[in-house]
C-alpha cells in the first residue's frame, strides 16, 4: 500500500486494530486510509459512513495530538531537535499519549500496546528538557509523551515513585498560572467538586504546578470538542445545549451537574481560557463504556493572570470561554446553585496569601488586589443567586462562542505553514 513518499501503519487503540492508513513521510499526515476493521473503534466524533472514515476529519485529530505551534518556546526546541515541525514528533513515538489509548502501529511489525505504552513502561524525558530549554544531548530518544501533548504553556511529563505526572509552566512576568492552579485546586476541594489536584513546585526560582495524570490504562479522556462532533448542531441551539444533547444521546451521566459546577468555578476564578479542548468525558477502553465528566483540570488561565495590577478586579472585562463570551451570560447557564454553599470560601484569601507568599513573581500588592478580586466575585455570584427568579433558567445562543476556540493553537500552526 505503502509508496516512497508514505508509510503504512495500523492505527490502534490499545490491542484493537482500528483502520490501516498511510502517513506522508513529509508532513506526516494522513494521506489514505485503508481497510476500516473497527468502526466503533474510530475516535469520537470522526465520521465513518458506508464503512469509510473521513479523511480530513481523521487528520484535524491526527494533527491535534502533535503540540500546538503556539507552545511556548517551541520554535527554539524545535531548531534543538532538528525538526522542521512539531507534527514530525508524532510518528517518533508511534503517536502514544498519556490521555488515551490511540497510537500507530508500523505494518507487519509485531509490536504490543503492552511493550511501549506510557502508562506502563518508562519514557524519555529528553523531549520535556528541551521544551523546558533545557540543551540536548547526543543521545537523545524522542520516544515520549511530550509529543503529544497539548497546550501553550511549557510542560512537560515525568515518573515520580512510579506515577505519571505533568509539569506545567507560567508566562509572562508574573508566571502566574501555577499558583492558580493549586488556588482553584483549594476552590473545588471547599465547595465539594471533583476536581484534579495540583501542588506547587519550584525550579531554579521559576513556579511550576503538578499534577498527577487522572488517566488510566483502562480509561481515556474524550474532550467536548469530539463530543459536540458527534451530532451536528441545528442552528437554534446553542452551543451548551449542544454538547448536553450530545452526551445524553451518548448516555454519559451527570453531565448537567458537573457543567454547573464547571460555570460556577470559572466564574469564581475568572477563568479566560476554559475552551472546548480543556474539559470533557472518561470512557472505558475495552468495553467503550461512558463513566462520566471528567473531574476539572486545567484551571491556571484565570485569576487576572494576564492583567496588569491596575486591572485586577472583580468587575473587569475578561475574555470567556466555553460556552459565552462573558462571564455574565455564561453564568445564567447554571441550572441550579441548590448544592451550592459560598459560606465554605469564608477566609478563601488567607489560602490564597499562603500560596503566593515568597514568590519572586506575585508581590504582595498584586496578592492583595487578586484577593479582593476574587471576594468581589464570591460576592457577585451570591447576589446573582439571590436574585434570580425561580424557574429563571432560558437557554439561547446569543451570545454563544465563536468560531474553533478548542483548536485556536492549531489555527495559528496552520497560518504559520
Amino acid at each position: 500500500m505503502a509508496d516512497a513518499w508514505n508509510t503504512s501503519y495500523t492505527l490502534m487503540h490499545k490491542n484493537e486494530p482500528v483502520a490501516e492508513i498511510e502517513l506522508d513521510v513529509e508532513t506526516v499526515s494522513i494521506s489514505a486510509i485503508g481497510q476500516v476493521y473497527a468502526k466503533q473503534h474510530v475516535p469520537v466524533g470522526i465520521p465513518v459512513k458506508k464503512g469509510k472514515i473521513d479523511r480530513a476529519a481523521l487528520n484535524e485529530w491526527w494533527r491535534g495530538r502533535a503540540i500546538p505551534a503556539s507552545r511556548d518556546g517551541i520554535k527554539e526546541a524545535l531548531l534543538e531537535l532538528n525538526l522542521p515541525t512539531t507534527q514530525k514528533l508524532l510518528d517518533k513515538s508511534y503517536g502514544l499519549s498519556l490521555s488515551d489509548q490511540y497510537w500507530i502501529r508500523p505494518s507487519a511489525s509485531g509490536l504490543m500496546w503492552s511493550a511501549i505504552n506510557f502508562f506502563d513502561n518508562s519514557f524519555s524525558e529528553d523531549v520535556g528538557n528541551v521544551l523546558f530549554g533545557k540543551g540536548s544531548s547526543d543521545a537523545m530518544s524522542l520516544m515520549s509523551p511530550d509529543n503529544t501533548s497539548d497546550g501553550w504553556l511549557k510542560k512537560k511529563w515525568t515518573i515520580i515513585d512510579g506515577k505519571r505526572f505533568l509539569v506545567k509552566g507560567g508566562s509572562g512576568a508574573t508566571q502566574q498560572e501555577p499558583y492558580n492552579e493549586v488556588i482553584a485546586s483549594k476552590i473545588m476541594e471547599r465547595l465539594g467538586i471533583p476536581y484534579v489536584p495540583y501542588t506547587l513546585m519550584e525550579q531554579e526560582d521559576y513556579p511550576y504546578s503538578v499534577c498527577e495524570n487522572f488517566i488510566t490504562p483502562q480509561t481515556e479522556l474524550i474532550t467536548a470538542w469530539y463530543v459536540m462532533h458527534t451530532q451536528q448542531k441545528p442552528n437554534h441551539i446553542s452551543v451548551y445545549q449542544h454538547y448536553v444533547n450530545c452526551c445524553k444521546a451518548l448516555g454519559i451521566p451527570g453531565i448537567v451537574e458537573a457543567l454547573d459546577r464547571m460555570m460556577v468555578v470559572d466564574y469564581l476564578i475568572a477563568n479566560e481560557d476554559r475552551h472546548q479542548n480543556n474539559f470533557g468525558v472518561i470512557r472505558q477502553v475495552e468495553t467503550l463504556d461512558w463513566i462520566g465528566p471528567a473531574p476539572i483540570y486545567d484551571s491556571g488561565s484565570s485569576l487576572w493572570f494576564s492583567k496588569p495590577l491596575g486591572l485586577i478586579s472583580a468587575d473587569s472585562k475578561l475574555t470567556c470561554k466555553p460556552f459565552k463570551q462573558n462571564h455574565d451570560e455564561q453564568i445564567k447557564l447554571v441550572t441550579s446553585f441548590d448544592w451550592l454553599d459560598l459560606s465554605l470560601l469564608d477566609q478563601i484569601e488567607d489560602e490564597v496569601r499562603n500560596i503566593f507568599r515568597g514568590s519572586l513573581f506575585v508581590d504582595e500588592a498584586r496578592c492583595q488586589a487578586i484577593c479582593l478580586a476574587l471576594r468581589g466575585r464570591i460576592e457577585r455570584l451570591q447576589e446573582i443567586i439571590h436574585t434570580r427568579e425561580p424557574q429563571a433558567w432560558v437557554d439561547d445562543h446569543r451570545d454563544d462562542v465563536r468560531g474553533n476556540v478548542a483548536y485556536s493553537g492549531q489555527q495559528e500552526e496552520e497560518d504559520e505553514c
